[in-house]
């Protein structure tokens, strides 16, 4: 469920049509041509999402859609 979730806001802010393209192992700056405006944008609504607050450190150091799962399902 969090994975499906983020995957849909991920697509949402990337204008992704295929949700089910996204993998845990997507990297989001190399497989999505994300830059790092994309990346803020989908942090801040993942944050509001799920209530959580992502520290600038943790967010620096994700690269894949697997990285976002994990920290969130650390922190619900």
């Amino acid at each position: 469920m969090i994975d499906q979730k983020i995957q849909k806001i991920i697509a949402v802010h990337l204008g992704i049509e295929n949700v089910n393209s996204l993998t845990r192992e997507t990297l989001l700056m190399e497989d999505l041509d994300a830059d790092s405006l994309d990346a803020v944008e989908i942090i801040m609504a993942i944050e509001d999402e799920f209530d959580i607050e992502i520290p600038d450190e943790i967010a620096e150091s994700i690269k894949t859609i697997g990285d976002i799962i994990d920290h969130v399902e650390e922190h619900q």
